[in-house]
């Protein structure tokens, strides 16, 4: 057993690591308009998985603990945007109900999945939104002139909720996928698609905790499968690093956005196809 002075290294060593994720994933938020999940899961896959955390709950407690961070994530990047004008608030109040259902919906169908089933559907997923944006003919596909109503609102809202709390994601990549497939710009797509993570994150954070509650070999720190010490060591990054992303977005014409974007997808997906594999 470690001694108190072997705990306190251990525990400086694991704040330093979600640091400098946090420093990361608050870059990415501001930069692509998402929560920042797809840097801080695959991180805390890693680092918890280093640190010794049962593989019962190591997947959940990745996600729980991303969905926390994005609240602060999210919330920084859209001040960012917004004061650049970008962020059209309409669009996420028209969806917010259909999200916040989505988000109940996905937190149900997580306590029936294991952690591998989890990574293998996040890096398929993530992998094809990447092509989408690497692609020429994919990403200037234009379907609409104007975004989704009624029940097709519906429908792709709630998906995006459950798809967005399955996989401790802020919902962005989907988001902006939308938009800019119906005719809308990449700058303000992805402003927008940062608000769409507040509202994502701030229940599936709440569900996520409470479906935790009682699990057994939760890392230190943890609140259902929510690790406090982990939201607060990066979310304490990235709200330096989010106003950063959104200046750089901002100074990017737009084609050249989405090809970064896209293959910073596709690394992702890889990194998560190989820790699964794994």
């Amino acid at each position: 057993m470690l001694g108190l002075e072997g705990e306190t290294a251990q525990l400086v060593q694991l704040v330093g690591v979600l640091m400098a994720a946090g420093l990361a994933a608050g870059f990415v938020a501001g930069l692509f308009g998402i929560g920042g999940g797809f840097v801080v899961v695959p991180a805390l896959l890693l680092v918890f998985s280093f640190f010794g955390v049962d593989a019962e709950v190591l997947t959940h407690v990745a996600i729980g603990t991303s969905l926390g961070t994005i609240i602060v994530t999210s919330s920084r990047s859209v001040h960012a945007h917004h004061k650049r004008g970008a962020v059209d608030f309409q669009i996420i109040k028209d969806w917010a109900p259909w999200l916040v259902l989505g988000v109940l919906g996905g937190i149900i169908l997580a306590q029936y999945m294991d952690g591998r089933s989890l990574k293998w559907v996040f890096s398929i997923g993530v992998f094809f939104m990447g092509l989408h944006f690497m692609m020429p003919v994919l990403r200037d596909v234009k379907v609409a002139d104007q975004m989704p109503t009624g029940l097709t609102k519906v429908g792709l809202a709630s998906f995006l909720g459950g798809f967005s709390a399955l996989l401790g994601i802020g919902g962005g990549t989907i988001a902006v996928l939308t938009m800019t497939m119906c005719g809308r710009p990449i700058h303000q797509a992805v402003a927008t698609a940062a608000g769409f993570g507040v509202i994502i994150a701030v229940p599936g954070a709440i569900g996520f905790a409470a479906l935790g509650m009682g699990a057994e070999a939760l890392p230190l720190g943890s609140f259902g499968y929510v690790n406090v010490i982990a939201v607060a060591a990066i979310s304490a990054m990235t709200f330096i690093t989010a106003p950063l992303g959104a200046r750089a977005a901002h100074s990017l014409n737009g084609p050249a956005l989405k090809r970064v974007f896209g293959v910073y997808l596709i690394a992702t997906s890889a990194i998560v196809l190989w820790n699964a594999i794994g």
